[in-house]
């Protein structure tokens, strides 16, 4: 029997987690879906990423009032991808701000995704008619800027492509926390489909050289202690590798896409068939690796469309 599409058959409510991870500082998390973040200065908030309605994120919201009656300056989007970046309207932040980078890709790619990603995943556009339209920033840098929320220093720094060409990540140095889009997982899938299996691996050792003592990863619990962060971080690398390996050496001998894709499944089922999102991500990883394998160094857009032909000749 061929899988349902994508997360098409997950509609089951996730539990909402609102963990402290420092000062001020929280994560929003729910059983693998697309997590937030929540930056509290002294006379006003930052949320890392929006989810991906106005109906989503207005249950960030309702965490963040629980906590504090500051009000929401400042949006940061680490990347591109929709079930990020389309339920910002809600919080009317003065500024909302990406890497130039990943301002460029909703350009070239953002309206392909939106399509891309509302056929993936029903249950969290739920709501999408209150969706604006493409979400663009009112701020973008190159490298690396800084928010005072007050005295509270917020730096927002790009440190290498991974999950897309223009991943950033925020960190509180007053607190040693990193807020890491999804750079870094726990015990969820890493979605590779827009990655750069090349250059993640040194991604992650940037990250790890900040020696953070909490994390709030893209998707997974909140990361609370050093040593959880480790695990992660190995983790992430460990899924990383055992999707690209096969599919690079079945690409070298110039094997087939299938033919990738059994030997990738061979080595990460028995390590990661449990983990979240993990036969949604799977198809969509290896035709990534497959490509990048075979020196496409650009990810080739996803549509609607390309999605659907994917998942038939792989998951079918």
């Amino acid at each position: 029997m061929a899988r349902a599409f994508a997360s098409s058959g997950d509609l089951t409510e996730k539990k909402i987690s609102f963990t402290e991870i420092g000062q001020g500082l929280y994560a929003f998390t729910a059983e693998g879906d697309p997590n937030s973040g929540v930056i509290i200065g002294d006379d006003s908030v930052l949320v890392v990423e929006a989810q991906a309605t106005p109906r989503l994120a207005g249950k960030v919201i309702e965490e963040i009032r629980k906590v504090t009656d500051k009000p929401i300056s400042h949006l940061v989007l680490t990347h591109y991808h929709a079930v990020r970046v389309l339920g910002a309207a809600a919080y009317a932040a003065g500024q909302v701000i990406m890497s130039e980078t990943a301002r460029a890709m909703v350009a070239e790619r953002g309206q392909e995704d939106w399509d891309s990603e509302f056929q993936r995943f029903p249950r969290l556009f739920e709501g999408h008619e209150s969706i604006p339209g493409l979400t663009w920033p009112t701020t973008t840098f190159n490298g690396g800027m800084s928010v005072y929320l007050g005295n509270r220093r917020v730096d927002i720094l790009q440190l290498g492509r991974a999950h897309t060409a223009g991943d950033a990540v925020v960190w509180v140095p007053d607190q040693e926390v990193m807020f890491t889009g999804d750079i870094v997982e726990y015990r969820s899938a890493c979605y590779c489909g827009d990655g750069h299996f090349g250059d993640w691996g040194a991604t992650l050792d940037r990250v790890a050289s900040f020696r953070p003592q909490a994390i709030a990863p893209g998707r997974g619990d909140a990361l609370a202690d050093p040593g959880i962060v480790r695990e992660a971080l190995e983790g992430t690398r460990q899924f990383l590798d055992a999707t690209y390996r096969p599919v690079a050496r079945i690409a070298a001998c110039g094997g087939s896409l299938k033919e990738a894709w059994t030997a990738a499944r061979e080595v990460c089922d028995p390590q990661f068939a449990d983990y979240a999102i993990y036969e949604h991500c799977l198809p969509f990883n290896i035709s990534r690796a497959f490509d990048e394998a075979r020196g496409i160094n650009t990810p080739r857009i996803w549509t609607a469309e390309r999605d659907l032909e994917m998942w038939d000749a792989l998951q079918g």
